[in-house]
């Protein structure tokens, strides 16, 4: 009853939002709290650290823009496009990683994740360094124009929403209780009779799909693509925002995101209205240290909590509950 209470309100919080805030900024953090969440299913119930999740997320990013800038197919048929993309290259990738353990298995989605990259700056579809630019927004179904900010930014709460719920769906079933016997004892799972390599597999391709659904959608709010979102560091970015928030817990990775995200946005904005005030150029490169301040999080993070703030809160609570 108390989750339910929490979510609730959460989401009416969420409704409120963007009244108060930017929405298109609001959206951002949507995205990134689903593609932090997509990567927990993997690394926080499944025990598998893929270094390479940006590639599913850029991936789904560019193939929506493309079609939805190029084909001028509607904006659902582009994010379906997008998702689709990325489950079929995490069936590629995860295919193969799978195959390995541990570091292995890292290395492995890291390496296919950096050919990603390096075929998304070569192929004339997506404009090399340049990106892909002016991606419209259309209309939904046809009927709801997504140029309102406001009216996209419901439509993206909805597609949230809708992904964090098949996420504690996934969590809370039968196939979710495996993953997490794979993740606490994998050999004891093999006696059991269950095909590990088989439910890894699937796991991987949710993730990758869930991950490709932030992507694509983020696209269509900002109305543009680029490299950035198929770097090895969007892995590691994401990867923080995972353990920051709480690694294995429901809301710690969009806690962790909303954090690293509006962190990153301030900094930017911090350092450049001291160089308007003082012409101070160290003040101007301030926006640029993000990923050093980001870096002192995570060892923050290691050294401090490194169950993240959810799970750091979680156990103080039954600590306390012990007690009383």
């Amino acid at each position: 009853m108390n989750k339910k209470i929490a979510y609730s309100i959460a989401l009416a919080l969420a409704l409120a939002a963007p009244f108060v805030g930017y929405p298109v900024f609001l959206m951002k953090l949507l995205c990134f709290a689903l593609f932090a969440c997509a990567f927990n299913l993997l690394i926080g119930f499944t025990g598998l650290l893929s270094f390479g999740h940006a590639a599913f997320f850029g991936t789904a990013g560019y193939v929506a823009g493309h079609l939805l800038r190029n084909l001028g197919l509607t904006p659902e048929l582009g994010i379906l496009g997008g998702v689709a993309a990325s489950a079929m290259l995490g069936a590629l990738i995860g295919g193969l990683a799978i195959r390995r353990q541990g570091i292995y298995f890292s290395m492995i989605t890291l390496a296919l994740a950096q050919m990603v990259y390096f075929l998304c700056l070569r192929l004339p579809y997506t404009g090399g360094e340049d990106g892909l630019q002016g991606v419209p927004r259309g209309k939904l179904f046809g009927l709801l124009n997504l140029e309102n900010d406001l009216t996209l930014y419901y439509v993206v709460l909805a597609i949230a929403v809708a992904g964090f719920a098949l996420i504690v769906r996934i969590v809370h079933s039968p196939f979710g209780q495996v993953l997490k016997a794979i993740k606490e004892n994998e050999p004891r799972a093999i006696s059991l009779g269950y095909d590990v390599d088989r439910y890894k597999l699937l796991a991987f391709v949710l993730s990758a799909a869930l991950a490709g659904l932030a992507g694509s959608t983020k696209t269509v709010v900002l109305g543009f693509e680029t490299l950035t979102d198929v770097l090895w560091t969007m892995s590691g970015s994401v990867i923080l925002m995972t353990l920051v928030g709480g690694m294995g817990t429901m809301v710690g990775p969009i806690i962790g995101a909303m954090l690293i995200i509006a962190l990153e946005n301030k900094l930017g904005d911090l350092g450049t209205a001291l160089y308007n005030r003082t012409q101070v150029e160290w003040f101007n490169t301030l926006g640029e240290s993000v990923s050093m301040v980001t870096g002192l999080i995570f060892v923050a993070c290691v050294l401090v909590f490194r169950r993240g703030i959810v799970g750091e809160l979680k156990a103080a609570w039954e600590r306390r509950t012990r007690r009383a």
